[in-house]
Parts: structure tokens; C-alpha cells; sequence
């Protein structure tokens, strides 16, 4: 370690989020810090003494919120602000006096990444792949920085912006022009910093940080980390400090990692204060601050608590035995006698499993010895008894069961293939196929192995008739459980008796108030709702059966023309309709006049006050709108007016609510699947991912959001943003989900984010 460098110590924990602290800014001195959170809300810290305490909660987000920044005061906000961004697309901007929200900012279609302030302005980043420019409130221009997601955007003390991409490279932008772009990176830059009379600071998913001159020259790679690297911050003493996945903040000097300190989760967020102590977010919820200043060192019990965290979150990724460590019954187990001589049990004794065999003859326990596991985290598969990196379901076709396909990254893929073919009994032809199969799933098809042949079990070199067999007839591909999804999914089950007996409740008070008289029904009107019930109760006859234009007009009337409070039976009669193929027909010529009534309807009963009834028949009906291929070009045309009218129910209480929102969000990524929109399916993706992460949603709901994460990864055009949305922990979330098709589902996900 260099002699200069004083090692950081803990200075304290700032507890109060409830979830993954994901963004911190200093607020102008360092009396104050404000810090985001996946829990949906902004913290203000303040100063007390050695200690900083919680001194307000702003909520406002919908969802998890990431990048945050400090205003300075002006005559709008004496005492300073804070600027947050969410994946709710939203910019919030507070009042640090008072906590209370000034300004929301609407326009970015997808997750807010990045925002600085820029004299006056801000400038918000986001995964839409566009920057815009705020002022006073308003949008004043918005351009495309990037072709893939925008991750982050910083100014420079010379004016100009710095914006970091999934596209792997940095711009610089004077105004909407850009200047350079900075080629180095070779996977998504995702933090940006400026170091002070240097250059640019970057953070990417490839594991590295570099140090850019403005002119895009490489000035330093530092390179240390084992995984995606998030954050990175300077201060004016040259140290530089990054913040990754792999659990450890780095502190730099010259290029050299002089410290690294562990966090019991992901690292976030990393900034300096002006003192130089330093701030961590964390994935556990917790902030904390670190120094050089031995008077500001964190007391014992602080420093014990910390320790056990530490502890805690080691020992519940450590496996013994196959199970995780936190899994193994205590010592207590020990007290309930065997069944069997020689029996054995693992108990949990401390930090490790230890095995005891029982002994018959002298009805007691005996210790046999500590049982060593792989490493902490393993993730390694099972197959025949032996542990591999990876373990594929091989669908060869043909009708042929799913064969096992064991393999370890350090193997070359040429000798697995040349076994596996052999002791399955399948030609050699297929070699190539399944080469390339594990290379795909495996994340190494740019590296380069020895592809000469030689038999496993005898050395000797392939015989290959021909060398043109039936390789072309191999399907070689992995199995999923749930994805990719096909075909839609409606609601189609009505109790067409109580529809139609609330429209005449409803109708008789319209005739028993003068004023609404003339809206109310006739007795021909009821007789031609009675027989379109009776054509839509008679399903076996959809094929022949007719629905009158009039009787469509009819409903259509009934929709524009009626008190709103008394509509929600008239929008579940027109769910049923859209299903009836010659009803669904008429409606769509509605839809596609000059007048769309569908949208008018949609706007008027998602505007607050929102009557809980219409909210859900209407978006039912919109879901059911899937099932005829003539409303897909309208569906598709309106498909940002209905996400967005509809977004409240991701988060509603109501779980048939919440049901009916998933469900049209996996119809709208099958469809935008087929027509390959890709900026529809970023949407769908963002707005999945939202209900996955909220934690009261129910599991229904939100196994159809994964499998349409899932499905968009699959076949869809997104599967870099959903990397980039760090979907690869919701996976493996979901794995450990005690629901089961939860569970395989993200599994699913987790094998679609491994393939290259």
C-alpha cells in the first residue's frame, strides 16, 4: 500500500431505506446527503456530531428510484433541491426546506439514468436513449445521444455534457452537437465522473474504470474489479473510488487500488464528500460513510455490527453439502436421536457444517468432520454426483427425449461435444451444432479452442462417412418452461345476467331523474341488449352467429352518452363483444373512425377520481382486444396512451387489478414481439419490470410480467436493456421464489441472460 495513503475506516450506518439504496449526492456542504432507494424514496441526511440522522422522506416515485443531484439555492428554492429520476420516467425536483415536491418532469419514455445540473437547467439521461433539457418545469429540447440506452450523463467544468451508453462508448455534446465519442469499453458504460483538471472518469460492465482526456485519449485503465463496476467518483486529493457488483468500493491512487472495502451487497452508488470521507449505497438497504479521520472512527459496536453483516450475508451464500449454509439445522438436531447406525446428519455450528453419523450401539451422535463445499456463492450444477458449471437440456429432435448436457467453462468444448456425442450414441456429424450450442449458452463464442479430434475414450481420430450425414437435421437448443410466450391471453368468462341486470338498474334511474331522461333506454333498446346476451352466451355457434351493426352502435352510444359512474357494465358488455368475431368486426370500424370512441373512454375513466369498476372492465376490455388480428394496427398505434393511462394499476391493492395490467402487458410484448417494434418493447420492458419489482403484487401477476421479461429477452430486441436493468438479479430473485412457477420462470430468464 502506498506510505501516503491513509487507510478508510467506518464512520457510521445510516439505516431507514427499505430496500437497495441506489444513488447518493452530497447537498453543497457536507452537512447534507440525499440518497434514492428501490423503495420508491428519496432520504435527506443531516450532520449530527460524527453521525448523520435521517431528517426527511420524500415520496413521490412510483417506482425505484436511481439517479439523484443536488441544485444549488436560488430564489426558487433558497435553501438548495434535489433532482431525482425513477424507472417511472419521471424527474422529481424537491425543496430541501421543506421536502415537499416543486416540480415533476414528464417526457422520457422509459427509466430516468442520469441527471446534472447544468446553470439552471437539468439535463436527464434514460434508457429511451435520449437527453433532455428542463427549464423552469418545462422541456425545452430533447435529441438522440445514443443508438442503446443512455446510463449516465455529467457536465464538465469547461460547459460541455458527457453522456455514457450501453453502446459501450462516452460522448461529449456542446449543445445537441457532438463533439467526440470516446471508443474503448467493450460492454456498457455505466458511471460517469469528472476528475478535476484531468479528464473524464468511467465506470463500465466490462469490469473496468478508465480516466479520459477530453479529447478521447486513454490517460489510465484500472482495472481490479470482478464484476460490472457501477459507480465512480474523484476528489480534489487524486484519490478515485468505484463501486461494483462484486460487493467491494475501491479506492484509487496513480492507477493502483489501494484499498478495498467489502459490503455485505451490491455497491451501488460511491461518492466523496469535500472532507474527503466517503459514501456507499448499498444493495442491503444501508448507507454508510467512511474515513480517514481517526476522530469520526465508528465505535465498537458500531464496528461489531457491521462485522456481523458481513457474517450474515457470507453465510447465507455459502453452501454446505449442496444446501445453503443458513439452511442446516442447528445443534439442537443432535438431540433427536438417529433411526439407523451410521445415519448421517450435517448441523450448522457456526460459520460451518459439520457431519455427525449416529451410533446405534451407544445411542449417540458421533462427529465425523467439518463438510466442505465449493466456494461461497456457487451457483454450480448437479449432474450424476458431480458438480459442473453449466447443465443443458438438449432438445435434439425428432421426438427424442431432452438429453443432459453437462459442461465446465475450463473444458474445451470440442472434447465435451466429442464425448457427450459418443456416449449418447449420436453421429459425429452433429459436432459443430453442439459445439456451438455451448459456446452460445455458455458466453464464449469470440474464444478460440483446439477443434482437432480425438476419441475420449481411445485417442485415436474420427471416422466421419462422407462428412455429410444429417447434421442439418439437428435442432440443438435449450428447453425453457415458460417463454417464449405465444398466443393471447384474454378474459372471456362474463356473468351476462348481472351485466345486463345493472344496465336496467341503471337505467331506470335514469328514467326516474328528469334531467337524464332522455338518455335512458327504451324497452326496443333493453330487447336488442337481451339478444346480443343470447349470441354471446351461445359460443358453439361464434362461427355463424351475427351481431348487428346497431346493436354495436347501440353500446357505443351508451358509452359516450352515459353519467361515467354508470358505464363500467356497458364496457364489460363490449369485453365480451370483442371476442364474438362478427362483433369484434364491427367495432373495429368504430375504432378506426374519425371518432375514436375506445380512447375517448379509455381518457375519461383513468382520469382521478377513477371509479374502481370502470378502471378494471376497461382494461380488460383492451386486453381482450388481442384476440382479433384486425385491432392489432390500433393497439400498436395507441400503444403509449393506454400504458400510460393504465400504469396506476401496476400498483394498485387491487389484485384483480393488478391481473388484469400484467396480462396486457404479456399481450403487448407477444405482439410487439411479432411486428418488431423495438421501442414498443422497451416500453413492455420497462413496465414488466415494474410489476416484478413491486413486492406487493401477487405472484400471479407478477409470473405473467416475468414471462414477458422473459419472452423479450428471448425473441424480442431488448435483451441488452434488460441487462442493463439489471435483470439478471431479478432472476435469480425469482429463483428463490417459494412459488414454483415463479421460480422456473426465472430460471428461464436467468439462462436467456447467459446465452451470448
Amino acid at each position: 500500500m502506498d506510505i501516503d495513503f491513509k487507510e478508510y475506516h467506518l464512520r457510521c450506518q445510516l439505516h431507514g431505506h427499505e430496500d437497495d439504496v441506489r444513488g447518493i449526492t452530497v447537498c453543497g456542504s457536507d452537512t447534507g446527503i440525499a440518497t434514492s432507494s428501490r423503495d420508491k424514496t428519496v432520504r435527506l441526511w443531516t450532520q449530527d456530531n460524527r453521525k448523520f440522522v435521517s431528517s426527511k422522506v420524500l415520496v413521490g416515485h412510483t417506482s425505484f428510484v436511481g439517479p439523484i443531484t443536488w441544485i444549488p439555492p436560488s430564489s426558487d428554492l433558497p435553501h438548495g433541491g434535489v433532482a431525482s429520476g425513477g424507472m417511472d420516467t419521471l424527474v422529481l425536483v424537491w425543496d430541501l426546506n421543506t421536502g415537499e415536491k416543486v416540480q415533476t418532469l414528464k417526457g422520457h419514455q422509459l427509466q430516468v439514468t442520469g441527471i446534472a445540473y447544468d446553470d439552471g437547467d437539468l439535463v436527464s439521461s434514460s434508457i429511451d436513449s435520449t437527453l433532455r433539457r428542463w427549464r423552469n418545469g418545462q422541456c425545452i429540447e430533447t435529441w438522440e445521444a445514443h443508438k442503446g440506452p443512455i446510463q449516465a450523463v455529467v457536465k464538465l467544468p469547461t460547459g460541455e455534457l458527457v453522456t455514457g451508453s450501453s453502446d459501450t462508448t462516452l460522448k461529449t455534446w456542446k449543445g445537441k452537437t457532438c463533439l467526440h465519442t470516446f471508443v474503448g469499453h467493450s460492454d456498457t458504460v455505466r458511471g460517469l465522473a469528472v476528475m478535476s483538471d484531468l479528464g473524464i472518469l468511467s465506470a463500465s460492465h466490462d469490469g473496468s474504470l478508465r480516466l479520459w482526456a477530453a479529447s478521447g485519449e486513454v490517460l489510465m485503465e484500472m482495472v481490479g474489479h470482478t464484476a460490472i463496476v457501477y459507480s465512480v467518483d474523484s476528489h480534489t486529493s487524486g484519490l478515485i473510488v468505484s463501486g461494483s457488483e462484486d460487493r467491494f468500493a475501491k479506492i484509487w491512487k496513480d492507477g493502483v487500488c489501494v484499498q478495498s472495502i467489502e459490503h455485505p451487497g451490491c455497491v451501488w452508488d460511491t461518492k466523496f464528500m469535500e472532507n474527503g470521507d466517503i459514501v456507499t449505497a448499498c444493495s442491503d438497504g444501508i448507507v454508510r460513510i467512511w474515513t480517514v479521520n481517526q476522530d469520526y472512527f465508528a465505535d465498537q459496536l458500531e464496528l461489531d455490527l457491521y462485522t456481523s453483516q458481513l457474517s450474515q450475508y457470507k453465510s447465507s451464500r455459502k453452501r454446505v453439502g449442496g444446501l445453503k449454509l443458513e439452511e442446516l439445522p442447528a445443534l439442537d438436531a443432535l438431540k433427536i436421536p438417529g433411526t439407523s447406525d451410521g445415519q448421517t446428519k450435517v448441523v450448522r455450528e457456526g460459520d460451518n457444517g459439520v457431519a455427525y453419523a449416529w451410533n446405534m450401539a451407544e445411542q449417540k451422535w458421533d462427529k465425523i468432520g467439518e463438510v466442505v463445499d465449493g466456494p461461497e456463492e456457487s451457483n454450480r450444477s448437479l449432474f450424476d454426483g458431480v458438480q459442473y458449471d453449466y447443465v443443458f437440456d438438449v432438445d435434439i429432435g425428432d421426438g427424442m427425449p431432452i438429453r443432459k448436457l453437462p459442461y465446465n467453462r475450463s473444458d474445451n468444448p470440442y472434447d465435451v461435444a466429442d464425448k457427450w456425442l459418443l456416449k449418447e450414441s449420436l453421429p459425429l456429424s452433429f459436432r459443430e451444432q453442439v459445439v456451438q450450442f455451448i459456446l452460445q449458452n455458455s458466453g464464449q463464442k469470440d474464444i478460440t479452442f483446439d477443434a482437432s479430434f480425438r476419441d475420449p475414450y481411445t485417442g485415436s481420430n474420427a471416422y466421419v462417412p462422407g462428412q455429410h450425414s444429417r447434421a442439418s437435421d439437428i435442432s440443438v437448443k435449450p428447453t425453457f418452461k415458460h417463454i417464449p410466450k405465444k398466443g393471447m391471453l384474454v378474459f372471456d368468462t362474463a356473468q351476462f345476467d348481472g351485466i345486463l341486470k345493472k344496465i336496467v338498474e341503471f337505467n331506470n334511474a335514469l328514467l326516474s331523474d328528469q334531467e337524464k331522461q332522455k338518455l335512458s333506454l327504451t324497452e326496443l333498446d333493453v330487447s336488442r341488449l337481451d339478444a346480443i346476451v343470447k349470441t354471446l352466451k351461445n359460443t358453439s355457434y361464434y362461427h355463424s352467429s351475427k351481431i348487428a351493426d346497431s346493436e354495436v352502435a347501440l353500446l357505443l352510444n351508451m358509452l359516450c352518452s352515459w353519467p361515467i359512474t354508470m358505464i363500467f357494465p356497458v364496457i364489460d358488455f363490449v369485453r365480451m363483444v370483442v371476442l364474438h368475431p362478427d362483433g369484434a368486426n364491427a367495432l373495429h370500424k368504430h375504432f378506426e373512425s374519425e371518432k375514436d370512441i375506445l380512447m375517448e373512454v379509455i381518457k375519461k375513466v383513468t382520469v382521478n377520481p377513477t371509479v374502481p369498476a370502470n378502471l378494471l372492465t376497461s382494461i380488460r376490455a383492451v386486453t381482450n382486444l388481442f384476440k382479433n388480428s384486425c385491432f392489432y394496427n390500433w393497439l400498436q398505434n395507441h400503444r403509449s396512451e393506454i400504458l400510460d393511462a393504465f400504469s396506476s394499476c401496476s400498483s394498485s391493492t387491487n389484485k384483480n387489478l393488478q391481473l388484469s395490467y400484467s396480462t396486457l402487458i404479456l399481450n403487448y410484448a407477444v405482439l410487439l414481439i411479432e411486428s418488431k417494434d423495438e421501442e414498443g418493447q422497451s416500453q413492455v420492458l420497462s413496465a414488466a419490470l415494474e410489476i416484478v419489482e413491486d413486492e406487493n403484487v401477487g405472484p400471479d401477476s407478477k409470473f405473467r410480467a416475468l414471462v414477458a421479461v422473459g419472452s423479450l429477452m428471448l425473441e424480442g430486441l431488448v435483451k441488452k436493456i434488460a441487462l442493463d436493468f439489471d435483470v439478471l438479479s431479478i432472476a435469480k430473485a425469482a429463483k428463490g421464489s417459494k412459488d414454483s412457477k415463479i421460480a422456473e420462470v426465472g430460471s428461464d430468464i436467468e439462462l436467456v441472460s447467459k446465452q451470448s
